[in-house]
């Protein structure tokens, strides 16, 4: 585990008690079972949709992307996760840190139970 995923525990103590697992080359923040959060390259990311984005996105706050490779290796198509990079104070603010992974777990939840019933 990262020093930064380990940080990330303290940073989100007033929201829960959170989780992170191995994902490729990150991690994922998960919170009763549920991902809410995605770490790469020691940059915080959080769920987002269409009723979240724009709190993310009027701070400038960037959105999760990474190169998708073809069959070949050739880096081919730029794709975008619904993970936008958290904002920096929540790391000094544990208040702050909670009202915006609940936002994220939120948006994650909905999308839990869509695919739950989906299946």
């Amino acid at each position: 585990m990262s020093e930064f995923v380990d940080y990330l525990r303290e940073v989100f103590v007033s929201f829960g008690r959170i989780h992170a697992r191995k994902m490729f080359s990150g991690y994922g923040l998960y919170y009763d079972g549920v991902m809410f959060g995605l770490v790469a390259d020691d940059v915080l990311y959080l769920k987002a949709d269409a009723s979240i984005a724009h709190h993310f996105e009027e701070r400038g706050l960037v959105q999760f992307s990474y190169q998708r490779k073809d069959k070949q290796g050739n880096e081919s198509k730029l794709v975008k996760l619904s993970y936008y990079q958290a904002p920096v104070d929540i790391y000094e603010d544990s208040a702050e840190a909670a009202r915006w992974a609940k936002k994220s777990f939120e948006v994650a939840f909905r999308n839990h139970r869509k695919k739950q019933r989906n299946q």
